[in-house]
């Protein structure tokens, strides 16, 4: 089987050698946290984020505080996961001297536009976009105000880059961190699990470039080993239901990527595929909690975390943005839900992790 090279952020080591991965903590940083469930309240809160006052904090040579905007798409745990290492590093590094405004969209990507203009016209210092349509949403709305990406699984796809090499960077005012953990190991997992597979059932979020991607290199994968497969797409949470009873009904397996609405709706998906006895195998561990067999799991926190760093590279250090390579999850492990395996009467090897 044809393995896919991992690629590594080479010039990220010297800034992750400089502060170690940890478990995240509070600290007294002002941090604006609402959820944007109209477009009126996102743009009161960017409103609200001009006005705050900007004391420094002890110890900061600044006397400026600083503003960073956080866009995050929808609320499920792994996103949530990845904004809470973010805005931890920069609490530990700025204190009171950061100002964060953090917005989610409610899983709507007109909501994600109108949050980000708001961050641009208060002419903020930096702009985290947490997961795809936050990134593109983010870009079409400025050229100048350095952007980060993290939990977006491949850059070259988000922007419609064509030849992407991600250890070059993008070029533009954009970087970040890649959640993609090694998708030939993920097919791996669906032989090693399900050894008689014939028929594997893909499903994810048409509306998601990031799923596609990883549904078509999934699919390459399976061809080389002589697996059929058949995609199953849904364009948001009103289909699915309908379209998981069809994807049920077609396989022995089935793989479901890293995608936001499919992570959101879990429980949907569980209540149908797991009574008919079919495996899952998804994209990251909080999927797999809620409602799967198995997965390769990264650390979102920790993610969200290097992603801070990289804020703190370009906001302290003045490091390019458009040159910073993105920067990728560095640990995996063989996760799997053990109720999950157990309900369905599936042997799971030594090698993966129980998760209860």
């Amino acid at each position: 089987m044809k393995k896919m090279t991992k690629l590594t952020a080479v010039s990220m080591a010297a800034v992750l050698a400089a502060a170690s991965l940890t478990a995240c903590g509070s600290s007294t940083t002002p941090v604006a946290s609402s959820a944007a469930e109209t477009k009126a309240e996102a743009a009161g809160a960017t409103e609200a984020a001009k006005e705050e006052s900007a004391a420094p904090a002890d110890g900061v040579a600044s006397d400026k505080q600083l503003k960073v905007g956080i866009c995050q798409l929808v609320q499920h745990s792994a996103l949530d996961a990845a904004t809470k290492g973010f805005i931890d590093v920069l609490k530990e590094e700025y204190g009171d001297n950061v100002f964060i405004d953090e917005q989610n969209a409610q899983g709507d990507s007109a909501t994600c536009t109108t949050i980000i203009n708001g961050f641009v016209s208060n002419e903020y210092d930096l702009i985290l976009a947490n997961a795809t349509p936050a990134l593109q949403s983010a870009m079409n709305a400025t050229q100048d105000i350095p952007i980060l990406g993290t939990s977006v699984t491949d850059y070259g796809t988000a922007l419609a880059m064509d030849n992407f090499d991600a250890s070059k960077g993008t070029g533009i005012n954009i970087s970040g961190t890649s959640d993609l953990a090694p998708l030939d190991q993920q097919e791996d997992m669906i032989l090693e699990l399900v050894p008689d597979v014939k028929n594997v059932s893909i499903l994810y979020c048409s509306a998601e470039a990031n799923s596609q991607y990883q549904a078509s290199q999934i699919e390459k994968y399976l061809e080389e080993d002589g697996i059929a497969y058949k995609e199953f797409t849904f364009s948001d949470s009103n289909d699915l239901q309908s379209v998981v009873q069809s994807a049920v009904a077609d396989c022995d397996a089935m793989y479901i990527p890293t995608d936001n609405t499919a992570a959101s709706n879990m429980t949907v998906i569980n209540n149908i595929v797991q009574p008919a006895g079919i495996p899952i195998i998804c994209g990251e561990e909080n999927m797999m909690k809620s409602g799967a067999l198995a997965t390769l799991s990264i650390s979102y926190e920790d993610l969200g975390r290097a992603t801070g760093k990289q804020a703190i590279e370009i906001l302290s250090n003045g490091a390019d943005v458009s040159t910073m390579p993105i920067a990728y999850a560095e640990a995996t492990t063989k996760e799997y839900n053990k109720a999950y395996a157990d309900a369905i009467g599936i042997t799971i090897p030594d090698s993966y992790t129980a998760v209860e």
